[in-house]
């Protein structure tokens, strides 16, 4: 099966130039940025492979790279055994000699940030490769799937900023989709084929940041590290290594799944193995040549019948440690000065349970890239789960509650927390779920990029500084709950406030008895009931009391609880308080378990449940509105009438002035 996967795997269209390398010229950059071919197939077109003959370097350097700063940099690539290979750079020179494998490493000393261009040499025996345009900066890795992947050309502002990209001190470079389990250490230049999008995707080049190169490259990303580049001063090189539709098991090592000890995460690997077992490529390749032959016999077949023997589950993108063995693995000793991680969309496909895998399994992969990057405290930035769906609001309310967007986004908070309070301090968070959009993929990019901008400018760069400068990224963390007299008081650690001050409501947040049937809380500021010296209440604006008509004595509080949440608490920077609860319900059993049939599988019967749950959700939203209603008609009816009363009177009184006020007139008539 693995020799089957290699080949398919490796079933692409390479064009080799005359030169042994192929790297000579295709270092330099320019020779790659040539407009696509037209009749370049349906499939990957590679210009430079990820291994070239004779001495060559892994395309991780190139021309126009950025070279991290302040650490040791690694330098690796491939000779003929026993060559020795020289590596000179920023006046330092360093050589090894190409192992029995043609593999050879350098380590240079850590240097300072330099933004002059320089040039590095790698001289062989014969030959000497060099890479032009090398700045000395930081270089930040992008990781996760789609939403991070999103090109800065689609998103709201995004062609504003696209006509001021003009940042010669940043660069960028997008990494290809890899090889799977095969892959090695380094990547192709290619022009990418993608099915869905029905087009090629140049990946693998370094470039110089400008109006025409960033236009396919990360919107978060590029945001992200344009804001470094003005404020910090230094060049930027940005890594994109997201990938469309992927999962946290897909881009975690696979030796490192096998040792997590969670039930969920134990059951992930088991069904993997059992599909990789199941799947028969020859009893596969017939179904697919019968059913070609049904359709040509209607008349409606395409292209040929199908000869080609596929790798099933074992070839899936989302096999557990694909991700990483394609994407991150290649880039091992690559010396980086952080990540950023968006992610969470394709694990919102597997309940509770899936979600509860996501956390077990989370916290180690950050762990597992720390190891890669050689840096057990690499700056890591967790972006939550963005938003998807039509918004939650106070009409319906409870049914968008039932989701799997909000507990993964609980598993990533609560893995920041995790680290945080264990000590980690390179760790960072920023919510997304505020910039409020349908689309699975929000254009709303821009301010995401700047919020995790300010991060790295607090904790790496420490150029937004002051005694409160953690409140430019820092959620608002609940620090305490007490739960008395049919309220729960939450203590804040900070100061909040409405994201929009023009609305003085306080939303986001919902409580539940013991009966688990959620309502929106009413929320207010806390007050002891003392007055300051104009008789006015004294509020504490770090502590929030959560109640509602609906629950007598509530137990449970969510916040921003639904895909699309109705939520807009922030501190005084706008930051918004994080998804997260007190309760520890399951989904599937919130209000209450749905019974189902032994024999149905796990699937049908989730589903099965979430369509019961949503319409209990439906009648518990139609209940409350009515109670609301009816108690907003017995707030205003005798307000109405005493209007009604009053106006009544007012005319009366009117009437009989006017007529008092005519008989008057008429009086000296009468003499």
């Amino acid at each position: 099966m693995a020799d089957l996967i290699g080949s398919l795997t490796d079933k692409v269209m390479i064009r080799r130039t005359a030169l042994a390398c192929l790297l000579a010229i295709g270092l330099s950059g320019p020779a790659l940025g040539a407009p696509e071919k037209k009749e370049m197939p349906k499939e990957d077109v590679v210009d430079v492979p990820a291994i070239g003959e004779g001495l060559c370097v892994s395309n991780a350097f190139q021309t126009n790279m950025v070279v991290q700063r302040d650490k040791p940099v690694n330098i690796w690539g491939w000779a003929d055994a026993g060559e020795e290979v020289t590596v000179s750079f920023a006046g330092q020179q360093a050589g090894a000699k190409a192992a029995a494998d043609r593999s050879w490493q350098i380590t240079l000393k850590p240097m300072p940030a330099n933004s002059s261009p320089q040039a590095m040499t790698i001289k062989g025996k014969s030959k000497t490769l060099t890479l032009e345009n090398v700045l000395i900066g930081d270089v930040w890795l992008l990781g996760g799937q789609s939403n991070m992947e999103f090109p800065i050309s689609k998103v709201d502002d995004g062609m504003l900023e696209i006509v001021s990209a003009n940042f010669p001190q940043v660069r960028l470079l997008t990494v290809p989709n890899g090889k799977g389990f095969g892959s090695v250490h380094s990547f192709e230049r290619l022009h990418e084929w993608s099915n869905w999008s029905g087009r090629h995707f140049r990946k693998g080049d370094w470039d110089v940041c400008t109006p025409e190169t960033v236009k396919e490259f990360s919107a978060i990303g590029y945001v992200f590290g344009r804001r470094l580049a003005m404020a910090a001063g230094v060049p930027i090189g940005l890594i994109d290594a997201s990938i469309g539709g992927t999962t946290v098991e897909a881009w975690t090592p696979e030796d490192v799944l096998k040792k997590i000890d969670g039930q969920e995460t134990r059951d992930m690997m088991k069904s993997w193995v059992d599909k990789i077992a199941a799947f028969d490529p020859k009893a596969d390749l017939q179904k697919r040549i019968d059913s070609y032959n049904a359709a040509k016999e209607k008349g409606k077949a395409k292209g040929s019948v199908p000869t080609d023997l596929r790798p099933g589950p074992a070839g899936d993108k989302n096999r557990p440690g694909c991700r990483y063995a394609s994407v991150i693995q290649p880039l091992t000793g690559l010396a980086i000065k952080g990540a950023v991680f968006h992610h969470g969309f394709n694990n919102c496909f597997g309940g509770s349970a899936g979600a509860r895998m996501y956390y077990q399994v989370f916290g180690k992969m950050i762990a597992a890239w720390r190891q890669t990057f050689g840096d057990p405290a690499l700056p890591f930035c967790i972006v939550s789960l963005c938003t998807a769906g039509e918004p939650q609001t106070w009409d319906n309310f409870l049914p968008p509650m039932y989701d799997v967007g909000p507990l993964i986004r609980e598993a990533q908070y609560k893995t920041f927390l995790d680290l945080r309070s264990a000590g980690d301090k390179s760790v960072g968070f920023a919510s997304s779920f505020d910039q409020r959009k349908s689309f699975y993929h929000p254009q709303i990019k821009v301010p995401v990029g700047e919020r995790v901008a300010k991060w790295a400018l607090v904790t790496q760069y420490e150029l937004l500084t002051g005694r409160d400068a953690d409140e430019f990224w820092l959620p608002p963390m609940i620090k305490e709950v007490k739960i008395a007299d049919g309220k729960i008081r939450l203590t804040m650690s900070t100061a909040v406030k409405t994201r929009d001050e023009s609305d003085k409501r306080l939303l986001g947040f919902a409580v539940a008895g013991e009966d688990r049937k959620f309502y929106p809380a009413v929320v207010e500021y806390y007050t002891d009931g003392k007055k300051d010296n104009r008789n006015r209440l004294q509020y504490q604006r770090d502590a929030l009391v959560l109640s509602s008509p609906m629950v007598a004595e509530p137990v449970a509080y969510r916040y921003a609880w639904a895909r699309n949440p109705m939520a807009n608490i922030t501190n005084g920077r706008q930051i918004p308080i994080a998804t997260q609860r007190n309760d520890n319900w399951i989904l599937e059993e919130t209000p209450e378990k749905i019974a189902t049939p032994d024999d149905w599988t796990e699937d049908r019967a989730r589903k099965h449940a979430a369509g019961q749950l949503r319409k209990q959700m439906e009648l518990i939203d139609t209940e409350r509105r009515i109670k609301e209603a009816e108690a907003a008609i017995a707030e205003l009816k005798p307000i109405l009438e005493k209007a009604k009363a009053d106006e009544e009177k007012k005319r009366a009184d009117e009437e009989k002035k006017r007529a008092a006020e005519a008989k008057k007139a008429e009086a000296p008539k009468q003499q």
